[in-house]
């Protein structure tokens, strides 16, 4: 399997949100714009020099690709949070960091949808992307609802503040603040969100906030197709997760029928080898980021034989059960195997 791919950008500018949260923005050279295309949801991958080691970290794009404005993520400093402390407090404006190309798949399919959007925190900042694209593209209607500890922490804030204003028949942005209000039930977020019912749901946030706006949608009987969640865990550190075996390219074991971008593919697997990694052998540039099991840009759905999964930090319960599985992490338990990637 190939090595992911980092670039040394150069940070251009770096933005002081709040007290505890900065905006990275960088340039990218005329040479890399092309692969540093990004949707509106997708994240970067960063990788954060510390103590001698490297720490892989995600941080979502807070910018959008529908203006012609540089490539920026937003990042929060958490307690001992060893990558998001050394970015907000040490990295400053010229230096170089190396990062990976976009990737994610919290992406909306389609912009003329109705959107109810939960944001907590810094999970604000793909949700901040989505609502910007759809305000510029879509013709639906947009519900944020926003929680946060207290005023202080509102990150972009004048921003929302002015394209509410802007958009006042299509935007409305309801403000939760813990400090205020208590931390949001489930019963109060689904008041909120009940007339939003058909929408597409999109959450981003602490976990024990998706999981109560998941509860919410789910309890006012929306469909679980339409709610959308963008669950990121730390990546381990580097060199810390053992490599997988080395395979014998020659020994195939299985078959395997791949749908991706709209085509049809057909290609061996070997024994033991995952199915990215028979996907790139192949020539085929499936969707894919940390390698490791923990950013799920590589899921995909299993539609006919069986896998096994090394490792699987990234999909939950319910994403198991309609057959996802993650690309770099799967390997062959049968000796015809359908794949599907989102379309």
């Amino acid at each position: 399997m190939n090595t992911p791919a980092y670039h040394a950008l150069r940070v251009a500018r770096i933005i002081t949100e709040t007290p505890d949260a900065r905006s990275v923005v960088f340039d990218v050279p005329p040479a890399l714009r092309e692969q540093f295309t990004y949707k509106p949801g997708q994240f970067l991958t960063l990788r954060v020099p510390f103590e001698g080691r490297w720490l892989p970290r995600c941080y979502s794009l807070s910018s959008t690709p529908l203006h012609d404005e540089p490539l920026r993520v937003t990042i929060k400093q958490v307690r001992d949070g060893r990558a998001s402390n050394w970015l907000c407090q040490h990295l400053r404006e010229g230096d170089h960091l190396d990062v990976l190309a976009p990737a994610g798949a919290f992406v909306p399919r389609h912009f003329d949808d109705d959107f109810v959007l939960f944001g907590g925190g810094s999970g604000v900042t793909p949700v901040l992307s989505i609502l910007r694209t759809a305000l510029i593209t879509g013709s639906g209607r947009i519900l944020l609802i926003y929680a946060n500890r207290d005023e202080a922490s509102v990150i972009f804030a004048a921003e929302l503040k002015a394209l509410a204003s802007a958009h006042p028949q299509r935007l409305q942005v309801i403000h939760w603040l813990d400090s205020v209000q208590g931390i949001p039930a489930v019963a109060q977020l689904a008041e909120i969100a009940r007339p939003w019912a058909h929408a597409q749901a999109f959450i981003c946030g602490p976990g024990p906030f998706m999981d109560a706006a998941v509860s919410a949608l789910q309890g006012l009987g929306m469909p679980h197709g339409r709610i959308h969640v963008e669950r990121f865990v730390s990546l381990p550190e580097e060199g810390s997760v053992p490599a997988l075996p080395a395979v014998n390219p020659e020994g195939v074991s299985s078959h395997l029928s791949v749908r991706l971008d709209g085509e049809e593919f057909e290609l061996p697997c070997a024994e033991g080898e995952t199915l990215l990694s028979a996907m790139q052998r192949a020539g085929l540039s499936p969707p894919s980021s940390c390698l490791v099991g923990s950013c799920a840009t590589c899921m995909c759905t299993v539609e006919r034989g069986a896998v096994e999964m090394l490792r699987n930090e990234a999909l939950d319960q319910q994403e198991l059960s309609e057959g996802w599985v993650l690309a770099c992490q799967s390997i062959p338990r049968s000796e015809q195997l359908r794949v599907c990637f989102p379309e």
